[in-house]
């Protein structure tokens, strides 16, 4: 009854959150955006968030999903990448256009391995299971999904057929190979041996070496889309390929949403979006796919609090981090890809909630012209859904580096709800937030708030000036309560570069005694989280792993001056990272041993993670696939 109780208290409270950002709304009415869904969502596509082999059709709303049974009897109804844990599967994922117009992954469970390809038009599809090895007695299972969401229709099965009849008319799916017979089953289902070739297809009369054909026209249309990246071709499929895997469904939002894990999903009942982790998605998306790259930035800037910021995550029923925001890089980001695509509408859809969240920040984590991490308190009867809010740690998850040394034993101000440390990384970002939203306002001529996100932008250029060291010859995080500088060096020390702060003499201090130094960054593997020398380093989460994001902002600050030595190795090493792990194993890593490139760490890095592929966008902006961030806007 207790838990009842907090569930509903949870829904009333996002209903009054969900009112309250209607002020952020104002100035525009989203027809346009309201378009773009109604077209992004259709069709068929792995939009199912637990298993990726289940492909449904939108708007329908109805699936195919593929169970495999081994000789012992244990079924398999849902498979995700990364799984871990010795009868886990293992995906090896191969191709996935966003569209769902070609999918291709190999599945290993018990003694079954299968090639399962689709490739799929409007509201046709085919699949080709090939088996990998014999698969002695094993099964697969063909099984018709129930109607979601409330959809009308029903789903019968007649021999070798799956009949779904919908209000837009009857879709039959008819499947060919060893087809076997159960005098008893748990759902209705068609079962074949995964010995044998399986074609399954909504097109009467294919013969499976039709099927077959269609399936190699499509893969061969998927592998051509590629070679115009030319000698960053492989890169740019490792990074394509986890954002579509990663790409699915929200029914409660009636939206596509690109998540950061199907893993992480399942821990959250359905669907979880990160703040800095979905706006890096849509920049990566901005590459080559304007509808996804527009509907993450606008979905990840519509969780906006009542509050006035954009949370940490936002999961399914409701539940948002209401006590902590996370890295400021939405502005950055969108002004972005409005460099690439030029389209003001996106603009104004985001620009009243970005300008919300850029106020938010020195009203709720200012003391004394510095900036630091925070936790808000919110009501009390919430605080079980988040036991960390309103704590030294719930600020330091407001970070993004959640267990990050920097942040040990640093004191939470109760009532100042901040740590008591100016934040060298939180100003940084914060000033580059204001640079790109100032830029934002004067393509919308608002040449007022123009003026006020620049005289902000000055303010904590001037303070963030004051945290250089001279002795260090970096920039250091300072503790606000007894004005002592941190010992504790991370990648975040050189995000002053994002913010165009250090002259050009004091940027190459910076790279030289630091970047270059093997004892704090420099080696095969970088950038580790914390330096190696750091009294904190362990080569733990953040304590010392390598991150994407970091490596990604640094680079982004590097291109702000001439160094052109530590911008080229940061991308070759960067690069080699990413596709060392891709091609080995398949896997986009949420972290990476700083000392071996591996992702090792059994309980903190998952597998399939979308911002690993950061590492390689590192190397398409370097190719200029994407427009040169932070020059001048030059059209207004």
């Amino acid at each position: 009854m207790k838990i009842k109780i907090h569930l509903l208290l949870l829904l009333l409270l996002n209903y009054l959150d969900t009112n309250a950002q209607k002020k952020y709304n104002s100035d525009y009415t989203g027809t346009e955006y309201i378009q773009l869904k109604s077209e992004l969502d259709r069709g068929w596509n792995t939009w199912n968030t637990n298993s990726v082999l289940s492909h449904v059709l939108l708007p329908e709303a109805i699936a195919i999903d593929f169970y495999l049974k081994d000789k012992n009897g244990a079924i398999l109804k849902e498979a995700l990448m990364g799984k871990k844990g010795k009868e886990a599967e293992t995906i090896l994922p191969l191709a996935h256009s966003y569209d769902g117009s070609y999918t291709e992954l190999i599945i290993e469970w018990k003694n079954i391995k299968l090639r399962i390809q689709s490739c799929s038009r409007g509201r046709d599809i085919c699949f080709l299971l090939t088996p990998v090895n014999m698969n002695s007695n094993g099964e697969v299972w063909i099984n018709p999904r129930k109607i979601w969401w409330k959809r009308e229709g029903n789903i019968s099965i007649d021999s070798n057929q799956i009949i779904f009849k919908l209000p837009s008319g009857k879709i039959t799916l008819t499947a060919n190979g060893q087809q076997l017979r159960h005098k008893d089953s748990t759902s209705p289902h068609l079962a074949f041996s995964a010995q044998s070739i399986i074609a399954l297809t909504t097109m009467p009369n294919l013969s499976v070496e039709e099927i077959e054909e269609r399936i190699k026209v499509a893969k061969t249309r998927y592998e051509q889309s590629k070679h115009k990246y030319g000698e960053s071709e492989e890169v740019y499929h490792a990074m394509q390929n986890v954002l579509a895997w990663d790409m699915i469904y929200d029914p409660e939002g009636q939206r596509e949403l690109t998540t950061v894990s199907r893993l992480w999903n399942t821990y959250r009942g359905g669907f979880v979006i990160f703040c800095w982790d979905n706006y890096f998605a849509a920049y990566m998306h901005s590459l080559d796919n304007k509808d996804l790259a527009y509907a993450n930035a606008i979905e990840i800037t519509n969780a906006i609090t009542g509050s006035g910021f954009v949370p940490n995550l936002s999961a399914s029923m409701g539940i948002k981090t209401n006590d902590r925001s996370q890295p400021p890089v939405g502005s950055f980001v969108v002004r972005e890809i409005y460099r690439h695509y030029r389209e003001k509408w996106f603009l104004r859809e985001v620009f009243p909630k970005l300008l919300t969240w850029n106020r938010w920040w020195p009203k709720n984590r200012d003391k004394d012209g510095f900036l630091g991490w925070g936790s808000s308190p919110f009501e009390p009867y919430l605080r079980n859904f988040d036991k960390n809010a309103h704590s030294r740690f719930g600020a330091a998850l407001e970070s993004g580096l959640d267990n990050s040394p920097m942040y040990d034993s640093i004191p939470f101000d109760t009532v100042a709800n901040h740590l008591e440390l100016a934040d060298v990384g939180l100003m940084s970002l914060y000033i580059m937030d204001c640079d790109a939203l100032s830029d934002i306002a004067g393509i919308l001529d608002k040449p007022e708030v123009q003026k006020e996100l620049t005289g902000r932008a000055l303010k904590y250029r001037n303070n963030l000036k004051k945290l250089w060291s001279e002795k260090k010859g970096i920039y250091l995080n300072k503790r606000l309560d007894n004005g002592e500088f941190s010992n504790e060096i991370s990648p975040t020390n050189f995000y002053p570069l994002l913010a165009k702060v250090p002259t050009q003499k004091k940027a190459e201090r910076m790279i030289k005694e630091h970047f270059y130094n093997p004892d704090e960054f420099w080696g095969k593997y970088m950038l580790p989280s914390i330096a190696f020398n750091g009294p904190g380093y362990e080569n733990d989460y953040w304590r010392g792993r390598v991150w994407a994001p970091m490596n990604f902002l640094v680079y982004l600050g590097l291109r702000n001056y001439n160094l052109k030595s530590a911008q080229k190795d940061l991308v070759q090493k960067s690069k080699d990272l990413f596709l060392e792990q891709w091609q080995k194993n398949g896997y986009v890593c949420e972290n990476y041993n700083a000392k071996t490139g591996e992702c090792d760490d059994v309980r903190n890095c998952d597998l399939f993670y979308h911002w690993g592929g950061l590492l390689g966008l590192i190397s398409m902006i370097e190719e200029g696939y994407i427009k040169n961030p932070n020059v001048e806007l030059m059209e207004k």
